[in-house]
């Protein structure tokens, strides 16, 4: 009994002791990582980023392979009078689908009369407004940035350097850095662009200050022609995302998967 006993005493004055150990680590306090406490994420996100190759493997199994999307490329000889006619307006020698339908345009063909009404309206917002076609990629890269679309800022990453958008404007759109920067070709009306994109898509709305802003320097026509192009570039956005619209294999990711991370 006796010996029971004192096994009994050693056993808890262990326990005791262990909990004193351990009490006493938690009380010891590791110094911050202040690395990683001051990281913008955004910057984490920079410093990594590789563009990268799109393989078959990427490829969702309930993507069409002829139109890379949900459902399949659409079929002219299947449409109405009315479809084709649709049909005819968009894909032509003269238009800028003269190969065929592609992307989130084929997917509009499911619904010809849509289709019908809004590529001039598309083409109206791209081409046709006063603003030089390097703001106007400048726009459509900074709303690509805000609604994360892979998809539309792979397309168009290229087409702002065609059209002469400066690459450090790009990496700055890319990776959201702030707006006071001092780069090449960098001015008002470029700042002014990327701003009005950031709160339109972002913000519960458009501030008053950049409102005056974009008033003073595109006038009022400007105003309304950004606020469309932006918009047109949103429900493109949301056209990619209901049919899940995918690059081919081959194509490049030129923006970092921020659906996937922590970045803003």
């Amino acid at each position: 009994m006796g010996s029971q006993t004192s096994s009994s005493i050693r056993l808890h004055i262990s326990i005791f002791a262990a909990g004193l150990i351990a009490i006493s680590g938690c009380d010891r306090q590791e110094p911050p990582n202040e690395t990683t406490n001051l990281v913008n994420v955004d910057t984490a996100t920079e410093a990594v980023f590789v563009p990268s190759v799109v393989t078959e493997p990427d490829i969702p199994s309930d993507i069409q392979h002829d139109s890379w999307a949900r459902l399949p490329l659409p079929n002219r000889a299947s449409l109405d009078n009315d479809g084709q006619r649709a049909f005819d307006t968009i894909i032509n020698p003269d238009s800028r689908y003269a190969d065929g339908p592609r992307g989130p345009i084929a997917m509009w063909l499911y619904s010809p009369a849509m289709a019908e009404h809004i590529f001039p309206a598309s083409t109206y917002l791209r081409f046709g407004t006063d603003k030089d076609q390097r703001l106007t990629e400048l726009a459509i890269l900074a709303t690509a940035r805000e609604v994360r679309s892979q998809y539309e800022w792979s397309a168009h990453e290229p087409l702002a350097l065609d059209a002469g958008l400066e690459a450090e404007i790009i990496e700055l759109i890319k990776h959201r850095r702030p707006l006071d920067a001092p780069l090449p070709g960098l001015d008002d009306t470029e700042r002014l662009i990327v701003q009005f994109a950031r709160e339109l898509v972002s913000e519960e709305r458009l501030s008053a200050e950049t409102f005056t802003r974009a008033q003073e320097l595109l006038g009022n026509r400007g105003v309304m022609d950004l606020t469309g192009l932006i918009g047109y570039y949103n429900f493109v956005n949301l056209t990619l995302k209901t049919f899940d619209v995918q690059l081919a294999p081959g194509r490049t990711r030129l923006l970092p998967n921020f659906w996937t991370q922590s970045a803003p």
